[in-house]
């Protein structure tokens, strides 16, 4: 099993930045073979996709509606992935959850393909 614990959310007004982290830890866990995303949820909304780094951190990949605004990274020595989140908006506002599957060197854009996740940090963009 693979363990998965957010933080970092917050209150912060529109145009400031957040960075979220997530630990990973678990018996299963080896650093370079997890692909790890970050998928957001507002309420009543469906469960949408953020960003997604590949177990090596070769490749990064990211949601059109947060390129160019927010960064994904991971420190495999920590077993901790990041999403730097800058220029937030009001629409930005939700739960962020962290997500880990063994990797297969593809870009993984779906809820439904990640095997583990956390139980989700909140981010509060005020106008």
């Amino acid at each position: 099993q693979v363990q998965l614990v957010e933080s970092g959310g917050g209150l912060v007004q529109a145009g400031g930045s957040l960075r979220l982290s997530c630990a990973a830890s678990g018996r299963t866990f080896s650093r370079y073979d997890m692909d790890m995303g970050w998928f957001r949820q507002a309420p009543g909304k469906e469960r949408e996709f953020v960003s997604g780094i590949w177990g090596s951190g070769d490749s990064t990949y990211y949601g059109d509606s947060v390129k160019g605004r927010f960064t994904i990274s991971r420190d495999n020595a920590k077993s901790t992935v990041y999403l730097q989140m800058n220029s937030l908006k009001p629409e930005d506002t939700a739960v962020y959850l962290c997500a880990a599957v063994r990797t297969t060197f593809r870009q993984r854009r779906l809820a439904r393909e990640y095997d583990y996740w956390g139980q989700g940090t909140q981010v509060t963009v005020s106008s």
